[in-house]
């Protein structure tokens, strides 16, 4: 799979995430769920990823982010790169208490932490070492 394949079907599959997180009937709150300061559209989705409005938003804009670096291979790593890095980030920040709700702003805690670490070693492996397909004829 090319580093453009990477990019749209990440990109297709947080789109999707982003907008399943909107369908009420799809989230559950727990009453073990850590307090945050948005509460909007707060839930677990399909009763596993803690999420919310702003985190919501944020997969939506990955997606389209992802769409978009379709259209070339230097877009499509650049794509993977950021990725990896935000979603190490994340991971990070998923672990440690009181960074794992990014300041009250978004959930980033519990089965979130996994899925963001498998997110950033996948999307490393296409940012840094795919390398852009050479077209039939052209050796």
């Amino acid at each position: 799979m090319s580093a453009r394949m990477f990019a749209i079907v990440f990109g297709v599959i947080y789109l999707a995430v982003g907008l399943l997180g909107f369908v009420p009937a799809l989230r559950s709150l727990p009453a073990d769920a850590p307090p945050i300061t948005v509460t909007s559209g707060y839930g677990y989705l399909l009763g596993l990823f803690p999420i919310n409005l702003l985190h919501n938003l944020v997969h939506l804009a990955i997606g389209v982010w992802g769409l978009l670096a379709y259209r070339s291979f230097p877009a499509a790593r650049l794509y993977a790169r950021g990725l990896a890095v935000i979603y190490g980030v994340l991971t990070v920040f998923g672990l440690i208490p009181g960074l794992n709700t990014l300041f009250g702003l978004t959930p980033l805690f519990g089965h979130d932490v996994w899925l963001h670490a498998l997110t950033a070693i996948i999307a490393a492996w296409f940012g840094w070492k795919a390398v852009e397909p050479v077209p039939a004829g052209t050796r």
